[in-house]
């Protein structure tokens, strides 16, 4: 198949992922989304959290007086947006705790390092007007 004049004979994108600079801002953008993660967490647990326990104070002071799993499942129970914004928490630090070791133990896999790789080459085509510019391609 004869190749065409509009088709550009090597993808300007294989070139960018060739070199060094470009692996080390997809490892920075990486890193960017940890911290983005592990800081909406602890947003969560620094709002939501508190307030949730706050609204089963009185069934944490029995708690502590005379403990048992049934008292813990009916204070529950009796307390659903309290238990919903607990389970939230509970849920999203789960989450980014197992995202985070599957990273680590089996790397990232193929489809999010293309994704990383394409969001490198956009905040690179828009330059220093994009957010990230600065902690990525500095």
């Amino acid at each position: 198949m004869a190749q065409s004049d509009e088709e550009p004979p090597i993808n300007q994108l294989d070139l960018e992922n060739s070199d060094q600079s470009f692996a080390q801002q997809v490892q920075r953008l990486h890193q960017l989304t940890i911290y983005g993660r592990w800081l909406f967490v602890g947003c969560l647990w620094v709002t939501i959290a508190p307030l949730c326990l706050w609204e089963i104070r009185t069934e944490i002071a029995l708690w502590q007086q005379y403990f048992t799993w049934v008292a813990v499942r009916y204070g529950l129970v009796f307390h659903p947006l309290a238990t919903l914004g607990l389970a939230f928490c509970i849920g999203m630090t789960l989450a980014v705790l197992i995202w985070q070791s599957r990273n680590i133990l089996q790397g990232l896999p193929k489809q999010e390092k293309q994704r990383l790789e394409q969001q490198v080459y956009r905040i690179r085509q828009q330059g220093p007007s994009h957010p990230l510019w600065k902690w990525v391609c500095h």
